[in-house]
Protein backbone atom coordinates (compact mmCIF):
# COMPACT_ATOMS: atom_id res chain seq x y z
CA UNK A 1 0.00 0.00 0.00
CA UNK A 2 1.69 3.34 -1.05
CA UNK A 3 0.98 6.20 1.36
CA UNK A 4 1.05 9.87 0.13
CA UNK A 5 4.56 11.51 0.48
CA UNK A 6 4.71 14.98 2.79
CA UNK A 7 6.79 17.17 3.46
CA UNK A 8 7.45 19.14 6.96
CA UNK A 9 8.49 22.92 6.81
CA UNK A 10 11.40 23.29 8.69
CA UNK A 11 11.17 25.72 11.54
CA UNK A 12 11.72 29.50 11.37
CA UNK A 13 14.86 30.77 13.38
CA UNK A 14 12.69 33.25 15.70
CA UNK A 15 10.44 29.98 16.41
CA UNK A 16 13.24 27.90 17.11
CA UNK A 17 14.45 30.72 19.68
CA UNK A 18 11.42 30.72 21.18
CA UNK A 19 11.08 27.25 21.82
CA UNK A 20 14.57 27.20 23.21
CA UNK A 21 13.49 30.47 25.59
CA UNK A 22 10.77 28.81 26.53
CA UNK A 23 12.73 25.38 27.41
CA UNK A 24 15.53 27.60 28.96
CA UNK A 25 13.21 29.81 31.23
CA UNK A 26 9.69 28.69 31.23
CA UNK A 27 11.13 25.36 33.13
CA UNK A 28 13.13 26.98 35.41
CA UNK A 29 10.89 26.33 38.64
CA UNK A 30 11.95 24.31 41.32
CA UNK A 31 8.47 23.31 43.63
CA UNK A 32 7.12 27.01 41.66
CA UNK A 33 9.63 28.94 42.67
CA UNK A 34 11.86 30.45 39.62
CA UNK A 35 15.17 29.43 39.40
CA UNK A 36 18.25 31.18 37.40
CA UNK A 37 18.85 29.94 33.75
CA UNK A 38 22.05 27.72 33.44
CA UNK A 39 24.85 29.49 31.66
CA UNK A 40 24.60 26.37 29.29
CA UNK A 41 21.08 27.44 28.72
CA UNK A 42 22.36 31.57 28.15
CA UNK A 43 25.15 29.95 25.89
CA UNK A 44 23.04 27.95 23.50
CA UNK A 45 20.41 31.36 23.28
CA UNK A 46 23.84 33.69 22.47
CA UNK A 47 24.31 31.01 19.92
CA UNK A 48 21.01 30.88 18.71
CA UNK A 49 20.93 34.57 18.29
CA UNK A 50 24.39 35.11 16.81
CA UNK A 51 22.69 32.97 13.61
CA UNK A 52 19.83 35.44 13.04
CA UNK A 53 19.41 38.45 10.74
CA UNK A 54 17.41 41.33 10.51
CA UNK A 55 15.07 39.46 7.87
CA UNK A 56 14.28 36.44 10.00
CA UNK A 57 12.21 38.65 12.35
CA UNK A 58 10.46 40.78 9.55
CA UNK A 59 13.10 43.58 9.13
CA UNK A 60 14.43 45.32 5.97
CA UNK A 61 18.09 46.15 6.96
CA UNK A 62 18.21 47.90 3.65
CA UNK A 63 21.19 46.31 2.74
CA UNK A 64 21.07 45.85 -1.54
CA UNK A 65 21.32 42.01 -1.07
CA UNK A 66 19.68 41.62 2.61
CA UNK A 67 20.13 38.79 4.43
CA UNK A 68 17.59 35.94 3.48
CA UNK A 69 15.10 34.75 6.01
CA UNK A 70 15.75 31.25 7.16
CA UNK A 71 18.08 30.37 4.63
CA UNK A 72 16.13 31.35 1.44
CA UNK A 73 16.69 33.76 -1.27
CA UNK A 74 13.79 37.04 -0.22
CA UNK A 75 12.68 36.81 -3.88
CA UNK A 76 11.35 33.41 -3.17
CA UNK A 77 9.36 34.33 -0.25
CA UNK A 78 6.20 35.06 -2.63
CA UNK A 79 4.03 37.72 -0.52
CA UNK A 80 6.75 37.98 2.38
CA UNK A 81 6.61 41.98 3.58
CA UNK A 82 9.33 43.37 5.88
CA UNK A 83 9.64 46.48 7.72
CA UNK A 84 12.17 48.83 6.08
CA UNK A 85 14.59 50.19 8.10
CA UNK A 86 14.38 53.48 6.61
CA UNK A 87 10.64 53.58 7.96
CA UNK A 88 12.64 54.27 11.09
CA UNK A 89 12.36 58.17 11.96
CA UNK A 90 12.06 57.51 15.84
CA UNK A 91 13.06 54.70 18.09
CA UNK A 92 10.74 51.91 17.02
CA UNK A 93 9.52 48.56 19.23
CA UNK A 94 9.12 45.61 17.39
CA UNK A 95 6.99 43.51 19.47
CA UNK A 96 7.34 39.56 18.94
CA UNK A 97 6.28 38.22 22.46
CA UNK A 98 5.86 38.26 25.66
CA UNK A 99 5.14 35.95 28.87
CA UNK A 100 5.56 36.00 32.41
CA UNK A 101 8.75 34.37 31.69
CA UNK A 102 10.46 36.49 29.03
CA UNK A 103 10.42 38.48 26.20
CA UNK A 104 11.38 39.04 22.75
CA UNK A 105 11.51 42.01 20.83
CA UNK A 106 13.35 44.49 18.04
CA UNK A 107 14.54 47.81 19.13
CA UNK A 108 15.09 49.63 15.99
CA UNK A 109 17.02 53.31 15.73
CA UNK A 110 17.72 55.57 13.12
CA UNK A 111 20.45 57.32 13.22
CA UNK A 112 21.67 59.67 16.06
CA UNK A 113 18.80 58.57 18.01
CA UNK A 114 19.49 57.47 21.86
CA UNK A 115 17.85 55.33 24.55
CA UNK A 116 18.91 56.78 28.02
CA UNK A 117 20.90 54.82 30.71
CA UNK A 118 18.15 52.70 32.33
CA UNK A 119 18.63 49.33 34.39
CA UNK A 120 17.41 45.44 34.08
CA UNK A 121 16.44 45.06 38.18
CA UNK A 122 16.87 40.85 38.55
CA UNK A 123 17.17 40.67 35.02
CA UNK A 124 19.06 38.54 32.26
CA UNK A 125 18.96 39.99 28.56
CA UNK A 126 20.50 38.93 25.65
CA UNK A 127 20.78 41.81 22.51
CA UNK A 128 21.93 40.71 19.01
CA UNK A 129 22.98 43.59 16.52
CA UNK A 130 21.06 43.07 13.62
CA UNK A 131 22.19 45.63 11.49
CA UNK A 132 24.15 49.29 11.57
CA UNK A 133 26.49 50.29 14.44
CA UNK A 134 25.70 51.45 18.02
CA UNK A 135 27.26 53.20 20.70
CA UNK A 136 27.37 51.45 23.82
CA UNK A 137 27.50 53.05 27.60
CA UNK A 138 26.96 50.74 30.32
CA UNK A 139 27.43 50.04 34.48
CA UNK A 140 27.22 47.79 37.21
CA UNK A 141 26.84 48.42 40.78
CA UNK A 142 29.55 48.75 43.21
CA UNK A 143 26.83 48.21 45.60
CA UNK A 144 23.46 47.80 44.90
CA UNK A 145 21.23 50.47 45.95
CA UNK A 146 18.50 49.13 48.73
CA UNK A 147 15.34 48.00 47.46
CA UNK A 148 13.77 49.89 49.75
CA UNK A 149 15.20 53.27 48.97
CA UNK A 150 12.77 56.18 47.56
CA UNK A 151 15.57 56.97 44.80
CA UNK A 152 18.31 54.62 43.23
CA UNK A 153 21.44 56.16 43.55
CA UNK A 154 25.58 55.06 44.16
CA UNK A 155 28.74 53.99 43.51
CA UNK A 156 29.39 52.01 40.15
CA UNK A 157 31.72 50.52 37.65
CA UNK A 158 32.24 51.02 34.42
CA UNK A 159 31.92 48.45 32.19
CA UNK A 160 31.82 49.69 28.65
CA UNK A 161 32.86 53.61 27.61
CA UNK A 162 31.41 54.30 24.55
CA UNK A 163 31.80 51.36 23.28
CA UNK A 164 31.26 51.50 19.32
CA UNK A 165 29.52 47.73 18.30
CA UNK A 166 29.18 47.35 14.75
CA UNK A 167 26.85 44.42 12.78
CA UNK A 168 27.84 41.50 12.59
CA UNK A 169 29.28 40.81 16.20
CA UNK A 170 28.47 38.55 19.03
CA UNK A 171 25.41 38.08 20.96
CA UNK A 172 25.89 40.01 24.47
CA UNK A 173 24.43 39.13 27.58
CA UNK A 174 24.44 41.13 31.04
CA UNK A 175 23.28 39.48 34.03
CA UNK A 176 21.61 40.94 37.21
CA UNK A 177 24.87 41.92 39.29
CA UNK A 178 27.11 41.84 35.90
CA UNK A 179 27.61 42.65 32.27
CA UNK A 180 26.91 46.00 32.56
CA UNK A 181 22.89 45.91 33.79
CA UNK A 182 22.50 49.64 33.47
CA UNK A 183 23.01 50.74 29.59
CA UNK A 184 22.68 53.29 27.43
CA UNK A 185 22.24 52.85 23.14
CA UNK A 186 22.88 55.94 21.04
CA UNK A 187 22.57 54.96 17.32
CA UNK A 188 25.89 55.73 15.11
CA UNK A 189 24.31 54.70 12.18
CA UNK A 190 20.68 52.86 11.86
CA UNK A 191 20.47 50.13 13.84
CA UNK A 192 18.17 47.42 15.37
CA UNK A 193 18.74 45.30 18.18
CA UNK A 194 17.03 42.19 18.93
CA UNK A 195 17.01 41.54 22.56
CA UNK A 196 15.53 38.40 24.81
CA UNK A 197 15.16 39.99 28.19
CA UNK A 198 14.07 37.23 31.41
CA UNK A 199 11.37 38.00 33.36
CA UNK A 200 10.31 41.10 31.52
CA UNK A 201 9.93 44.30 33.22
CA UNK A 202 6.66 44.46 35.59
CA UNK A 203 5.60 47.04 38.09
CA UNK A 204 3.59 44.54 39.79
CA UNK A 205 6.47 42.34 40.60
CA UNK A 206 8.78 45.36 41.64
CA UNK A 207 10.63 45.22 38.30
CA UNK A 208 10.05 48.65 36.68
CA UNK A 209 12.43 50.41 34.61
CA UNK A 210 14.33 53.00 36.25
CA UNK A 211 16.23 55.99 33.97
CA UNK A 212 20.08 57.23 35.38
CA UNK A 213 22.45 60.01 34.96
CA UNK A 214 25.98 59.22 35.35
CA UNK A 215 29.25 61.44 36.86
CA UNK A 216 32.73 60.77 36.00
CA UNK A 217 34.25 60.28 39.07
CA UNK A 218 37.76 62.06 37.75
CA UNK A 219 40.27 60.71 41.03
CA UNK A 220 38.50 57.19 40.51
CA UNK A 221 38.89 56.11 36.91
CA UNK A 222 36.20 53.52 35.77
CA UNK A 223 33.90 54.49 38.12
CA UNK A 224 30.71 57.15 38.15
CA UNK A 225 28.38 58.09 40.45
CA UNK A 226 24.51 57.14 38.70
CA UNK A 227 21.71 58.74 40.21
CA UNK A 228 18.40 57.88 39.65
CA UNK A 229 16.45 60.85 37.26
CA UNK A 230 12.64 60.52 35.97
CA UNK A 231 11.99 59.04 32.88
CA UNK A 232 13.53 61.78 29.62
CA UNK A 233 10.67 64.07 28.68
CA UNK A 234 12.06 63.97 24.91
CA UNK A 235 11.95 59.79 24.87
CA UNK A 236 9.87 58.83 22.33
CA UNK A 237 9.24 54.87 21.58
CA UNK A 238 7.17 53.76 19.28
CA UNK A 239 4.94 50.83 18.44
CA UNK A 240 5.47 48.48 15.13
CA UNK A 241 4.04 45.38 13.86
CA UNK A 242 5.89 42.09 13.97
CA UNK A 243 5.76 40.75 9.87
CA UNK A 244 8.33 37.94 10.52
CA UNK A 245 7.14 34.35 10.56
CA UNK A 246 4.40 33.23 12.29
CA UNK A 247 5.14 31.48 15.76
CA UNK A 248 3.62 28.91 17.79
CA UNK A 249 3.31 29.78 21.06
CA UNK A 250 3.15 27.59 24.94
CA UNK A 251 -0.81 27.91 25.57
CA UNK A 252 0.07 28.81 28.84
CA UNK A 253 2.19 31.86 27.74
CA UNK A 254 0.00 35.11 28.47
CA UNK A 255 1.36 36.76 24.93
CA UNK A 256 0.36 41.02 24.62
CA UNK A 257 -0.37 42.03 21.18
CA UNK A 258 -1.18 45.85 22.61
CA UNK A 259 2.29 47.67 21.53
CA UNK A 260 2.60 48.95 18.07
CA UNK A 261 -1.07 50.90 17.55
CA UNK A 262 0.89 54.62 16.99
CA UNK A 263 3.29 53.23 14.42
CA UNK A 264 3.32 55.19 11.54
CA UNK A 265 5.88 54.69 8.28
Amino acid sequence: MAFPTCSVAPLSKVQRLYDACDMVFSSATTAGMPMPATLGGISWLQHLLDGMAAADVGIDDGEKQPASMDGAEPSAKKGVRLLPAHGFTRITYVHIHQSDDFSIGVFCFPAGATLPLHDHPEMVVLSKLLYGSVRVRSYDWVTAPPSSSQRKCGLARVVAADEVRRAPCETSVLFPRGGGNMHAFTAVTPCAILEVITPPYSEEHGRPSTYFNDVPIVSLPGFAFLEEVEMPEDLSVVGAPYLGPRITVDMDDDDDDDYYDDYHQ
